[in-house]
């Protein structure tokens, strides 16, 4: 018997080798021995993971040797071999995986897809002092998870309505390998679809709704994995557009919105890639893309309005047209009038243009009436109506948020109808005027004759009818009757036709010349009213502005006025005319200017040259009764070889109380002859006698005043020189030394002389006059008297 070191050696290893292997039958399948195993066992391990194999022993073995045989091979290979606490490990076995030993296991690490067949492992078990042998077969199936799938599109950007095929692609896998797709949306979310278990799914006709990610995952027994997701990008369109405003409003024709409001123009047209968009007003284009936004709206905007679509990608348009018109509300607000209407009342409400047109409707004191559009009319009866009565036009319009109205109040005109009538130019016609001003409605008025026949048509406040003036009219009356729904019964006015009647304040006016005349005249009747005129004693007419002349016009009277009256140019008769188109009367006055009494006499008493011959005394006496007013002085010029010139005024503006005035300006050259006259205002008296200026007699008094005065004055002077030497040298005139300086100034002064010099420049001050005697000498004063006399 062989040891058991023997056989634990590496050399009992080798020998006991090629015992233990088991030789392939005929049949190709492992040798049947004793205590071969009759089953098989199936094991499972995944690529890459672990597997372990049991031997079966369930005491340690002395030797295990494990062997591999390859699916579809009958050759057995060596795989590992153990003997107590040893084991090898044939390097083939590496295709296998990590190999290694665990007692009488054999395990698997990173499991590879070789290891895939029979494994035969062989035990040699010592007991009661014999050796046998054990086997035991395993089946490894090794399992290899699935790769991850990726999703491959036949094409990724078909058109709508093309074949697709999507295949969900697995490099590797242990079968069986299923699959399940989900397909997610652009912006939704991801949804399985149903009953798609297939490696591929046809899309056929691929369709918009197919657009987005798919996404598959494929799953065996060992694994699962998902792809990433494959855009599936479905080309179409653009389908037809679709308009919407904002905001929105319906017309019958499309849509419509109001003036000044903000209106929004969407497109929407489904496309992919998404729609190009151009937008058209009637058929001019005005903007490009989805939206158009009109900031203001106006009527102009008013319109046919076309959104164009263009797929750029397929070069494919479709387009949809719309109708907008923009509500515009008429102008200013509804208008209401009132016309009466025989027992009744005629309400006008209008409110034309606009956009649609305004919808208006009147509303009185019994409640709604009629409705129209633009212009509704209602005629109400106008029985029983009361003073102020209100009536209401509403006007709506769906470009306005509030309704408008218009109020008509019924109102009696004041008072009755007034009646007047004045002559057309030329007097041709004679104009009938009525007023009844005020009232809603309007009083209706209409002229009568004297059988109350009407005379032209009826007409609102002023009524007018025109008569071809005839001097037969004067004496017929003529009546305006004012009819009004409010007043009963009607009120009347009546005018006469008359021709005019005068009459003046007085007959005959007296006036002082220069004074101011007043002729007076009135109108005492006269229908139409007259024209009042003055013609003057020329029987010319004295118009406004004429000179001299003032009219004062005053009611029915015009008195003229004549200023500074004169005999000649105002004196006479007067005539005050008023003339209507039925006739005309004349009334006289007289205007006497009467003079003012002629002055007293004047006589000159003394003309005489000035000096220089160029100016003139005059004086002159009064003589005889007369008022007086002041003085006139005139004089003439003599020229050589033509004679006496003519009488000019020299002096005017003479007070009465004057008599005499000195006048200048005179030319030395020249020899003047004047003359006075006395003046009572206007009337001048019988002028003085002419007479030329004298000259001036000789006169000797003012000589000698002259020359006494002069000779007093040099006197004087030469006096003061001789005092005032006499004084400063006292030896040259004892006399008059001892008189004007004192005996102490004498001897201090004659000290001062023998002293020291004076210095050179300088003089003694004189006495001052005036000053106080006593301060200098104690002597009384010496009065000296000087006369001169001087012999003409």
């Amino acid at each position: 018997m062989v040891g058991q070191g023997a056989l634990l050696s590496p050399l009992g290893l080798l020998l006991l080798a090629p015992l233990c292997l088991l030789h392939p039958g005929a049949s190709g399948q492992p040798h049947p021995t004793k205590g071969a195993p009759r089953e098989t066992s199936s094991i499972q391990g995944v690529r890459g993971g672990s597997v372990e194999l049991d031997c079966g022993s369930q005491s340690a073995p002395l030797v295990v040797f494990w062997s591999f045989t390859p699916l579809g091979s009958l050759i057995p290979q060596p795989v590992a071999i153990a003997s107590g606490g040893e084991f090898k490990v044939e390097a083939s076995a590496s295709a296998l995986g990590a190999v290694s030993l665990r007692n009488s296991s054999l395990v698997l690490w990173e499991l590879q897809e070789g290891a895939r067949g029979h494994f035969l492992c062989q035990a040699l078990h010592a007991a009661s002092g014999q050796l046998h042998a054990t086997y035991s077969s395993l089946a490894l199936a090794v399992l290899v998870p699935v790769s991850k799938p990726q999703v491959r599109l036949s094409d990724p950007s078909p058109v709508e309505g093309a074949s697709l095929v999507a295949t969900c692609i697995v490099r590797e896998g242990t079968e069986p390998v299923t699959f399940v797709w989900q397909h997610q949306a652009p912006r939704g979310p991801a949804e399985a679809l149903m009953g798609v278990t297939k490696r591929l799914i046809q899309l056929d006709p691929v369709n918009r709704t197919h657009l987005g990610w798919y996404t598959c995952t494929a799953h065996n027994a060992v694994s699962q994995l998902s792809s990433d997701g494959a855009f599936l990008d479905v080309i179409y369109g653009p389908d037809n557009p679709v308009i919407t405003v904002e905001p929105l409003g319906f017309t019958e024709e499309g849509f419509g919105a109001s003036e000044r409001e903000e209106v929004t123009l969407s497109c929407l047209a489904a496309s992919n890639p998404p729609s190009l968009y151009v937008w058209l007003h009637d058929h001019t284009q005005v903007h490009a893309g989805p939206t158009y936004v009109i900031a203001s709206a106006s009527r102009a905007h008013t319109g046919l309005y076309t959104c164009l679509a263009h797929n750029s990608r397929l070069d494919t348009h479709t387009q949809t047209s719309v109708q907008l018109t923009i509500y515009y509300p008429p102008k200013a607000q509804p208008s209401c009038a009132v016309l009466p209407a025989p027992g009744a009342l005629a309400l006008l409400c209008t409110w034309p243009g606009g956009l649609p047109a305004a919808q208006l409707q009147w509303a009185g004191p019994q409640g709604a009436g009629p409705t129209a559009l633009s212009n509704v009319t209602w005629s109400y009866a106008a029985t029983h109506l009361a003073n102020g009565s209100a009536f209401t036009c509403t006007g709506r319009h769906p470009a306005l948020a509030l309704p408008m109205l218009c109020r008509i109040t019924l109102w009696e005109p004041l008072w009755s109808p007034t009646c007047w009538t004045m002559a057309t130019i030329r007097d041709q016609f004679i104009m009938l005027s009525c007023e009844w001003p005020g009232g809603e409605p309007p009083a209706v008025l209409s002229w009568l004759d004297e059988q109350e026949q009407p005379l032209g048509s009826s007409s609102s406040s002023p009524a007018v009818y025109l008569l071809q003036a005839q001097e037969d009219l004067a004496g017929r009356e003529f009546t305006c009757r004012g009819t009004h729904p409010l007043r009963a019964p009607d009120p009347l006015c009546q005018l006469r036709l008359e021709a005019p009647q005068l009459a003046v304040a007085e007959p005959r006016v007296s006036v002082l010349e220069g004074e101011e005349a007043w002729l007076g005249c009135t109108l005492l009747g006269g229908m139409p009213p007259a024209q009042l005129l003055w013609l003057g004693p020329q029987r010319r007419q004295v118009e406004p502005g004429t000179l001299g002349f003032t009219l004062h016009p005053e009611g029915t009277q015009l008195r003229l006025n004549v200023q500074g009256a004169d005999p000649v140019r105002h004196g006479g008769t007067y005539q005050c005319v008023a003339q209507n188109a039925l006739g005309n009367s004349s009334r006289s006055v007289l205007l006497e200017v009467l003079r003012y009494p002629a002055p007293p006499n004047v006589t000159i008493s003394r003309l005489t040259y000035g000096r220089r011959r160029s100016e003139v005394q005059l004086q002159w006496t009064v003589r005889g009764p007369g008022n007086l007013t002041g003085f006139l002085v005139q004089r003439r010029a003599g020229v050589p070889g033509l004679g006496a010139g003519a009488w000019e005024t020299m002096a005017g503006d003479i007070e009465p109380e004057s008599r005499g005035r000195r006048l200048g300006g005179l030319d030395p050259g020249v020899l003047y002859a004047f003359r006075v006259l006395a003046l009572n205002h206007r009337t001048a008296g019988h002028p003085s006698e002419v007479k030329t200026p004298a000259d001036p007699p000789f006169s000797a008094y003012a000589a000698v005043l002259g020359a006494a005065g002069t000779g007093m004055v040099v006197a004087t002077v030469a006096s003061l020189l001789v005092f005032q030497y006499a004084a400063r040298h006292p030896d040259t005139f004892p006399c008059l030394g001892c008189l004007l300086v004192p005996r102490e100034q004498s001897h201090q002064d004659q000290g001062s002389r023998g002293g020291p010099e004076a210095t050179p420049g300088t003089e003694p001050s004189p006495t001052t006059p005036g000053s106080d005697p006593a301060q200098e000498s104690t002597e009384p004063p010496v009065n000296v008297t000087i006369t001169v006399t001087a012999t003409p």
